[in-house]
């Protein structure tokens, strides 16, 4: 990985509350506790990935800390210089259960503070409760700034009727054949920054025969054109790889830049299709 590419991971976009997160970030859903998520979350960090994004469901906190603490050892990265993200697990949402469920992911990361707590799904009747624990937790200091996952834009309007704080991000599902354009303009009118999750639909749309051919135009593989597609429309993404050089090459975005008509060409290729739960209807 080049010296420039390094140093572009660490480009950051400002949120509504004036806090800075990276454009670009490793994402650990379905990665194994242990040496698997240490040495993934190790790699990223020296490879110049500043953003590390988990949640307490995925039940990898503890290598996550583990691995930042070995960073800051091994590679001299402090830990002021991450970005990381963890989410309140749908079984935990309420007041006190959330507190709780903070505390607990704080002890487990073996951190202080986190930069982003979001809210993981949009439980009915519990969001809302769930929402003032992030807020009081977000007053306390313990984090720099809180918001939502997988949150349409009906939720954000229903959520934003009684928040004291506006979200600083939704984390949603968004990949060319899932654009969420209501939910991107929602979010965008209210300042809010959307995130990315599965923006590679699993590698569902790498084999699609436009993607195909903007790589093969500008000589970068299918995924760096969907992601960088992701970066040059606004938005937040994490990509989650557990290979060294995948880890590496996701990164290689910042030496070329998609022609408008070649952006609107992904975008046309949506077709309300996820590859997870949909926010409306999951019982989980």
């Amino acid at each position: 990985m080049s010296q420039a590419t390094a140093s572009h991971l660490q480009d950051s976009v400002t949120l509504n509350n004036g806090v800075r997160m990276p454009w670009f970030g490793l994402g650990v859903f379905k990665v194994q506790e242990g040496n698997e998520v240490i040495d993934s979350v190790k790699t990223a960090i020296k490879l110049g990935y500043r953003s590390i994004d988990t949640a307490a469901v995925y039940r990898n906190e503890e290598g996550v800390g583990q691995a930042i603490a070995e960073a800051a050892r091994e590679y001299s990265v402090p830990r002021e210089e991450l970005f990381v993200t963890s989410k309140v697990w749908n079984s935990d949402q309420g007041y006190q259960s959330t507190l709780d469920a903070f505390d607990l992911s704080l002890k487990k990361l073996g951190l202080d503070y986190l930069d982003l707590y979001l809210i993981h799904w949009p439980v009915k009747g519990k969001y809302k409760e769930t929402w003032k624990a992030l807020e009081h937790i977000y007053k306390s200091g313990k984090v720099r700034a809180i918001g939502v996952s997988n949150f349409l834009a009906h939720h954000l309007e229903d959520l934003l009727t009684e928040a004291e704080v506006v979200p600083a991000v939704d984390q949603i599902e968004l990949h060319p054949y899932l654009t969420r354009v209501e939910t991107r303009e929602f979010a965008r009118s209210q300042g809010i920054q959307i995130e990315a999750w599965s923006p590679l639909a699993q590698g569902l749309v790498l084999k699609d025969p436009v993607v195909e051919g903007l790589a093969a135009k500008y000589g970068k593989t299918a995924a760096q054109v969907v992601l960088r597609w992701n970066l040059q429309s606004g938005i937040v993404t994490i990509p989650k790889s557990i290979q060294p050089a995948r880890i590496a090459a996701n990164a290689e975005l910042f030496d070329f830049e998609l022609s408008r008509e070649d952006v609107a060409a992904i975008d046309a290729l949506n077709r309300n299709q996820r590859v997870g739960s949909d926010p409306d209807n999951f019982n989980f």
